[in-house]
């Protein structure tokens, strides 16, 4: 399926069409043709060896299976196991193309910034989890019909990130969709990630245990810095055009801000935010974390506490924190904050059981100083103070 501006996105919101099957590099090819009727094609370059051009020929794609994904009603993509790269368009940033990475907040309208609502409707290309994409349309209203809409699975974070500097590249005005604030577990890493062209050298422990001198190895990481093409572990898929693009990550308020707002001031002294998904971080590593923010007697977000896929991650993460904080600790839950279907509860570490949580609910865990009280409403405020105890 190939995205028609004012045409494709209305039928997945519809039902009567799916998250598309083309991967980004094929759209992006695809747009590449249309923006550039004209441009040369890799074969005609040099027609009898094709391989030898300067550009590159996109390599073949299979496409992923159709999977439900958790959550939604739509179906979505699996995300590929393979990483693969965005095809250049092999031409120099346009002045007029630049990249906003956008937070939506946590659902409610009135927590959309007029910094973000102005992005997005000065964009000619949004891009987003189809689920975000819903999101921004309830928080400002629809999308023009002139503005390409591009949906895809909430696991194709980084070719999103690739495709959206792509297009940026090539002169487009471009926006990129997170929930609450972009920085946050969210979209304005992955750009950030696709943009390094180096990952950081690997270290050397034998060398340095012989005592060898490390200057040389640093005047190496400082020239890989200056010249990606001088590291051996450049980033493949890499374009030198995207750093020409003029990039903003715009703050949204995150769920953690809004789920504090609705019960009192749980943040109001030092705390720290841990997810518990382990897609990306090994389990032994959450574990530690969450054991060594207990000790330090931290405020406590946890983000991603529990899905289909890990109904046990928050029984777990229970175990360690109930063995290291007080049983009448407060605890805050947020379902939703923002949206028609918020749900915010106050109790104790020791009451909470796992199965009143799901993916969309944030908590916040308090420490030895967290307090509650009686508000005039009959719920309960929650607030840290500002002093250590």
């Amino acid at each position: 399926m190939i995205l028609i501006p004012g045409e494709t996105w209305p039928a997945i919101k519809s039902g009567a069409a799916l998250v598309p099957v083309t991967s980004p590099e094929e759209q992006l090819e695809v747009m590449a043709d249309a923006a550039y009727p004209d441009a040369i094609k890799p074969d005609e370059l040099n027609p009898k060896a094709p391989e030898t051009a300067e550009l590159n020929p996109i390599e073949p794609h299979s496409h992923a299976p159709v999977v439900q994904d958790e959550g939604s009603d739509y179906q979505t993509l699996q995300a590929s196991t393979t990483t693969q790269a965005a095809p250049s368009l092999q031409r120099s940033a346009s002045p007029k193309g630049r990249l906003a990475v956008v937070g939506l907040g946590p659902g409610a309208p009135e927590w959309l910034t007029p910094e973000a609502h102005a992005a997005i409707e000065q964009a000619e290309d949004i891009l987003g989890y189809e689920t975000y994409l819903r999101l921004a349309e309830t928080l400002k209203g629809p999308f023009r019909p002139d503005q390409r809409v591009m949906p895809s699975d909430n696991r194709q974070e980084l070719e999103r990130a690739r495709t959206a500097l792509e297009l940026a590249a090539s002169g487009r005005r471009v926006v990129l969709l997170s929930s609450g604030d972009p920085g946050i577990f969210a979209m304005a890493s992955a750009v950030l990630e696709a943009l390094d062209s180096r990952p950081l050298p690997e270290r050397n422990p034998a060398a340095q245990d012989q005592g060898q001198d490390q200057k040389q190895t640093q005047e190496q990481s400082q020239e890989q810095l200056r010249n990606p093409a001088s590291n051996p572990m450049a980033n493949p898929t890499w374009n030198p055009a995207w750093q020409e693009v003029p990039l903003e990550i715009l703050p949204g308020i995150s769920a953690a801000q809004a789920l504090a707002a609705r019960v009192g001031a749980p943040l109001g002294h030092d705390f720290c935010v841990l997810s518990l998904s382990d897609n990306l971080k090994p389990w032994d590593v959450i574990e530690r974390r969450l054991r060594l923010a207990a000790e330090a007697d931290l405020v406590i977000a946890l983000y991603n506490p529990r899905s289909r896929a890990r109904p046990d991650a928050l029984g777990q993460a229970l175990d360690i924190l109930r063995a290291l904080k007080a049983p009448t600790t407060p605890v805050a839950l947020g379902h939703d904050i923002g949206r028609a279907d918020e749900r915010t509860r106050v109790l104790t570490l020791a009451a909470l059981d796992p199965q009143d949580v799901d993916m969309r609910t944030v908590l916040i865990i308090g420490s030895s100083g967290t307090r509650t009280f009686p508000g005039t409403a009959g719920d309960d405020w929650v607030y840290t103070p500002r002093w250590s105890l």
